[in-house]
This record gives C-alpha cells, structure tokens and sequence, in this order.
C-alpha cells in the first residue's frame, strides 16, 4: 500500500511517498509562514498527485504538525512559530487529498518511530525531545507517545530556564527554545549564521560561538536534568536538525547533565537512529495505522 508521511516544520516540510519498506520518493520544500496551512495543503496535494505519477495512487497519508495537536480531532491548537490557532487540518486534509489522513503532534510522531524503527525500539518508556526551528519532548510509555489530557504535552521548550530572560513566540520569557533551539543558536551569534556553522565555529575557538553554544548546551541540560528528576526515564533520545551535530552535542550534554544530578545516575544519552526523518517515518506509521483498522 502507497502511503504519504508529511512533516510539517517550521523552516521546512519533509515528507516521502512509501509502499511497504520501500521508499517511492522523498521530498520537501520550504514551510509557507505566510499561509502555512494553505502551504501544508498545497504540499499534501503536490505529493499525492506525485504518487499517482509514479503508478502508486496514495491510499492514506499522515501529517505531523508543530506546536499543540489534538489528535483525537485532527485539531492544530496553537503553533507559536507558525501562528495558527483551531484549524481544523484533519477536515481541510481529508477534503483536499480525498483519502484518509491522521493527524499527529510533529514530536510524538517522531518519537513513535523512535519507538518502532530507532533508538528507543527495545525500551518501552523514554523520552525522545526534538530540536530544530523549536524544542519539544514526548514522553513514550509502553511504546506509545503520551499527549496528555488536552494534547499539551512535551512542550518542555516553554519551560523557563533562565528567568526574565530572552523573549520568546510563546509570550514568555527565558524559555529554553529561546537559547538552545536551532534557530535561537543561529539568532543569538547573529550575521544569519546557521547553527552547524556557530557550532563549527565554537570547535575553532570563536569565543562570541562558544558563549552561545555553551549556554544552549546549559539550557539543555538544565531541562533534561528537570524531565529526568520527573519522569525518571531510562533513555533519553535527542532527535531533529540540531542532532546532526553529533559527538559535538551529545559529549558535552551527558556531562552537564551529569553534573546536575547529585544524587542519581543520569539516564542514558543518545542521538536518534533516524536523522531528522523521525517525525517523516511516524507519520507514515500513523497512515499505515489507519488502513489497518
């Protein structure tokens, strides 16, 4: 069966065309941040017509979008980055590609193929957090993401870390995807410098690029040690753009994690297995899911 998996970002939107194990074709495309949803849609629709191009009409699609979902309704809530409040994109979806379409939270997604297909494959409960344009976290128990009670979970960007700090989309203030998410690393150096380049540059001795990764890496651990002394999870799985980095990252986390968690032994520490198509591989996990019920 030909399925659609889509990732919707905050810069930009992934997505790949499947039957079965074999990818048919990947694709993305910039995020439209002024008219996301008519974007979402426009891309949603582009991919299923590729799909009948290539001989293999879609059957089903999954979409997973950033910032509050509530995927019993198919309902975005809210997205900071992106601006909307109570689209519907599980009605607008299904109207538009004329098959059937779930919806899901981009990170819990992610973190349901970390589940079945990555890192977390052979642990029952773990934390998976993304970090790209934003931070966010899902908690998986019994290999299943939990959304909570409205579907707010996991948004352990909005925790504040530094008190009166950095302004964030969120109305806050000092939240942790204000210094430490991809796009707050490459605004705090400044110059449009991407985060892998600010990074790059911290390992050559720029002091202004070693200011600003050291504190994202404070940031982190500082909520991570905070989900840890919480949940007590035993893996924490660190995924998106920012997991490209490597060693780099996760050296220098486990042991400021380390030092935050006196009395305990701190989880264990790892990158996904999935690069950054986690959220692209669960959403076509949750349109399999529909065509097998």
């Amino acid at each position: 069966m030909t399925l659609i998996g889509l990732d919707v970002g905050g810069t930009s939107m992934k997505a790949a065309i499947v039957d079965g194990p074999t990818v048919l074709a990947t694709e993305s495309c910039p995020t439209d941040r002024t008219d996301p949803v008519g974007g979402i849609l426009d891309f949603a629709a582009h991919l299923s017509s590729r799909a009948t191009s290539l001989g293999s009409p879609a059957e089903a699609a999954g979409i997973a979008l950033p910032g509050i979902v509530d995927e019993s309704r198919g309902t975005a809530v809210h997205s900071a980055n992106l601006g909307w409040r109570d689209v519907p994109m599980l009605h607008l979806a299904r109207e538009r590609l004329g098959i059937p379409v779930a919806i899901g939270h981009d990170v819990r997604t992610g973190g349901l193929a970390e589940a079945v297909l990555g890192a977390g494959r052979d642990t029952d409960d773990f934390v998976f957090m993304a970090i790209g344009t934003g931070i966010a976290a899902a908690l998986i128990l019994n290999g299943a993401p939990y959304p909570g009670t409205l579907g707010w979970s996991g948004e352990i960007g909005h925790v504040v870390v530094r008190p009166n700090g950095a302004d964030c989309a969120c109305g806050n203030q000092g939240c942790l995807e204000t210094y430490a998410s991809a796009s707050a690393i490459s605004r705090r150096y400044g110059g449009l410098i991407p985060a892998e380049e600010v990074i790059a540059r911290a390992a050559r001795e720029d002091d202004r690029a070693k200011q600003v990764w050291s504190e994202a890496l404070d940031t982190l651990a500082d909520g991570l040690a905070a989900t840890t002394l919480l949940l007590d999870p035993s893996l924490l799985v660190i995924g998106g753009g920012l997991a490209q980095a490597g060693e780099k990252l996760l050296k220098p986390l486990i042991s400021r994690l380390a030092t935050r968690l006196k009395f305990r032994v701190p989880p264990r520490l790892q990158l996904t297995e999935l690069d950054d198509q986690a959220a692209v591989k669960g959403a076509t996990i949750l349109a399999a899911r529909l065509l097998d019920s």
